[in-house]
């Protein structure tokens, strides 16, 4: 190992402090999310929303063109529904959510899948609805968690995180490393920034979303029949969905450790 090598770890981890900021984009609510994160602060939330806005609106209009835009199907109807009594909840966890340019659309397919990029622009394919056979407190359990990592800013997370390993690469390039040595220092990297959060992410968002769906007089207890049908969904080929947000044990039990703290809201909410 040359002394570049060696000095490699030592100058980076100043240049990737110095451009991130420490950051908790919700308050912790009952379910008591309170992990610090770290965003580069060159890259601003404004920049993300903009940046997802464009992707979304052209997602839209190629479906649009293929007509399996759904806008008066009974699927678009109940996921309006649903998204809207989320929707209300989320200034819980940041008051700002209420300014967003919230966006529900509903497209045609046998996807199973579902997601809410920056700045609550939501997509829900019928299929995910249609062959899993979601109840409305079903569907309320996978739009709160796919809302819940917008409102934590997960995308934005992990920008930053492929920003902090681009510029390893391009410190220890300019140092003249080996080859070797810098694709260690990229593979070590990016080990530590991403694998570790994604299962952060992945339980904030089960959390959070746990939360604003008894917020939003939704049962919590659907998210455990959610991931069972999931579970048994990926018997065969894995759905679309699994392949971010991957089913395991330890989640079901996080999530059955949560409800009794959310019960109480959901109880409160049914009145």
């Amino acid at each position: 190992m040359t002394r570049s090598d060696r000095l490699l770890p030592v100058l980076l981890a100043p240049l990737l402090l110095a451009g991130c900021q420490a950051v908790n984009t919700t308050s912790g609510g009952a379910v008591g999310v309170e992990r610090k994160q770290y965003m580069f602060s060159m890259l601003s939330s404004q920049q993300v929303d903009d940046m997802y806005a464009q992707s979304y609106a052209e997602t839209l209009q190629e479906a649009s063109s293929k007509g399996v835009l759904e806008k008066s199907s009974q699927d678009a109807k109940r996921v309006d529904a649903v998204a809207r009594r989320l929707i209300a909840q989320a200034p819980v966890f940041r008051p700002d959510a209420a300014q967003w340019k919230w966006e529900v659309n509903v497209i045609d397919s046998e996807e199973l899948n579902a997601n809410c990029g920056p700045g609550g622009k939501i997509i829900v394919y019928s299929g995910l609805i249609d062959q899993l056979k979601l109840t409305d407190d079903e569907l309320a359990a996978v739009m709160g968690h796919e809302i819940a990592h917008a409102l934590r800013e997960h995308g934005r997370e992990a920008m930053s995180k492929a920003y902090g390993v681009q510029l390893a690469s391009q410190v220890g390039a300019a140092m003249g490393v080996g080859q070797g040595s810098l694709q260690l220092a990229n593979t070590g990297v990016e080990y530590l920034m991403t694998l570790p959060n994604s299962r952060a992410n992945e339980n904030e968002a089960d959390l959070i979303g746990l939360e604003l769906s008894a917020r939003a007089g939704y049962d919590p207890n659907a998210a455990l029949s959610l991931w069972d049908k999931m579970s048994k969904a990926s018997e065969g080929a894995p759905p679309e969905f699994l392949s971010t947000h991957p089913s395991s044990g330890s989640r079901i039990a996080s999530l059955k450790a949560a409800i009794p703290k959310v019960l109480p809201l959901y109880q409160q909410a049914k009145k």
